[in-house]
């Protein structure tokens, strides 16, 4: 597939004179007029709720270990990058994709950093220890997992992000809308070259492709930050919180990435790559095929039972709340 990833993979790519850069989005910091746009971001911050601000820094952060991701790409068979500058097609295709990504936490770091609504410590020492623990999400140095993975994780990040920017809207915030939107624009181009890659596979090698969907569906897609530690939220809240789940139960509470998302995207891929169509020899292919074409409903099941069990303990006055460290220590619903 290297000839075919030489022609098709740069057409998903911005060079930097084609791209947005984080300080086209925040204050200028040259600019005698500095602190009052700085007061203007403020002010526009005024409104954002905690739970919102929980479910951006866990973005952020998630977005600022692109050094795991990139470690994980570089670890695969036949597509690493065997020098740090390797020529070729998949090497130039990881650096470049990483570069466009490193942008992502560069430009949410900022914006936070300069709306004063969030512990920047915290969070910078939380960065600091999940890149420090990485990331395993059982790929086995093998390209088909990989690119399943990146393939269901670009679109589940396209819609945390495209979320973010529609509720950071509802909340007055125009200018963090659009950083987040574009954010987004960026992880749908990146979506659109993994599934692509995935696409290619499954035509070249039917059975293998449709085992890997599959065998990546049973483990279940862990999220980047599935290590996400600040070293102060379990002790915080009792000894046996974890973090990364409360993160994740705001992100689901609030609607910015919930279980049924999750079944969407798996409904995407499904319909994407044709997998009711694909050509399938053995046996055990045969199997894969019929246990995706029925996975989606089997989330969203699950879901379903999930949101009933939220709604009556709503309705019985039952919530959980947790501290966040991110947010100065305070409280924040979990359902």
């Amino acid at each position: 597939m290297t000839p075919w990833a030489a022609a098709e993979l740069p057409r998903y790519l911005k060079g930097s004179d084609k791209a947005w850069q984080p300080s086209d989005l925040l204050p200028d910091s040259s600019s005698p007029d500095f602190l009052d746009q700085v007061r203007e971001l403020r002010s526009a911050a005024t409104h954002l709720p905690l739970d919102y601000l929980v479910v951006l820094v866990g973005d952020m952060v998630t977005e600022e270990a692109l050094p795991s991701y990139m470690n994980m790409l570089n670890t695969l068979d036949e597509a690493r990058d065997e020098t740090g500058a390797q020529a070729g097609p998949w090497a130039e295709w990881t650096r470049h994709w990483t570069a466009e990504e490193q942008r992502h936490g560069a430009v949410l770091s900022k914006y936070l950093y300069l709306s004063g609504k969030v512990d920047m410590h915290a969070i910078e020492g939380t960065i600091q220890r999940l890149i420090g623990s990485g990331l395993d999400p059982k790929l086995e140095n093998n390209p088909y997992l990989c690119f399943v993975y990146t393939s269901f994780q670009e679109k589940a990040t396209r819609i945390s992000h495209g979320n973010t920017a529609r509720q950071a809207m509802y909340y007055g915030d125009a200018a963090l809308a659009k950083l987040c939107g574009l954010v987004a624009a960026d992880e749908a181009r990146h979506e659109a070259a993994y599934q692509l890659i995935v696409q290619e596979i499954i035509r070249r090698d039917p059975d293998g492709g449709v085992l890997a969907f599959a065998d990546m569906m049973k483990k279940g897609i862990v999220m980047p930050a599935h290590f996400v530690d600040d070293g102060w939220h379990a002790a915080g809240n009792g000894g046996s919180a974890n973090l990364f789940h409360d993160y994740a139960a705001v992100a689901d509470n609030t609607g910015v990435y919930t279980t049924n998302d999750y079944a969407t995207i798996v409904d995407h891929l499904v319909k994407k790559w044709d997998i009711a169509n694909v050509p399938v020899v053995t046996g055990e292919a045969a199997a894969a095929q019929e246990y995706l074409m029925k996975h989606a409903d089997r989330i969203r099941r699950l879901a379903d039972v999930h949101n009933e069990r939220r709604r009556r303990d709503r309705k019985r006055g039952k919530t959980k709340h947790a501290g966040f460290s991110w947010v100065f220590k305070r409280e924040v619903a979990l359902t």
